[in-house]
């Protein structure tokens, strides 16, 4: 196995020339990114870049990824300032997916043990995050964890371990707090119900 297929399968694996220069290329097509004013011109930066995306999406500059073709979108999804993705691994979003500032995504892991972790070793572990996510500002999310459908996530979290299906979960490590009820859904279908009267829309 080369040390590109040894990192997307999770085993140990050394940065080589290979991957090196791969990140050298993202490194290049972020600065053009992160410097380019035109949303429509960074969109196509990223598609050219990323593994896949939908339709539609944005991503605010400044953004970091390591090599990028990890990296998938669903439909209409949207990051804002100072996104950071390490993927080592896939790190995967379903649709409608909303990010606050400053969240960082990490499939990157070192050795516990420092004698080896000092050798430049290192593995990936995939992310996955399902459709009509919100994550407030400042989230880490840490390999090998599946965040699943219809789930805020508060600010300031870092996410250990898996997080199931409609529920809020919040802290350090992050944790369920509560279901998504009914009653939520209501509260906020009133609520958009009343902006829609007084704004005419």
């Amino acid at each position: 196995m080369t040390q590109k297929e040894r990192m997307l399968a999770g085993q140990l694996y050394l940065v080589d020339e290979e991957l090196a220069a791969e990140m050298r290329h993202t490194a290049g097509v972020l600065r053009q990114f992160n410097s380019e004013p035109e949303p429509e011109v960074r969109a196509a930066l990223l598609r050219g870049l990323l593994g896949g995306t939908g339709r539609s999406f944005k991503i605010e500059p400044p953004f970091r990824c390591d090599y990028g073709s990890h990296i998938y979108l669903g439909e209409n999804f949207y990051a804002n300032y100072e996104l950071i993705v390490l993927d080592q691994c896939d790190v995967r979003f379903g649709d409608n997916v909303m990010l606050g500032p400053r969240v960082s995504l990490f499939s990157a892991g070192h050795p516990l043990d420092a004698d080896i972790r000092n050798t430049g070793l290192e593995y990936g572990r995939p992310i996955t995050v399902g459709s009509n996510v919100w994550m407030g500002g400042c989230v880490t999310v840490n390999g090998g964890v599946t965040i699943g459908d219809n789930v805020v996530i508060g600010s300031g979290s870092v996410v250990t371990h898996d997080i199931p299906s409609n529920v809020i979960a919040a802290g350090n490590p992050c944790r369920v707090l509560r279901p998504l009820t009914d009653a939520d859904r209501a509260h906020w279908q009133q609520e958009a119900a009343r902006w829609r009267a007084e704004c005419g829309r």
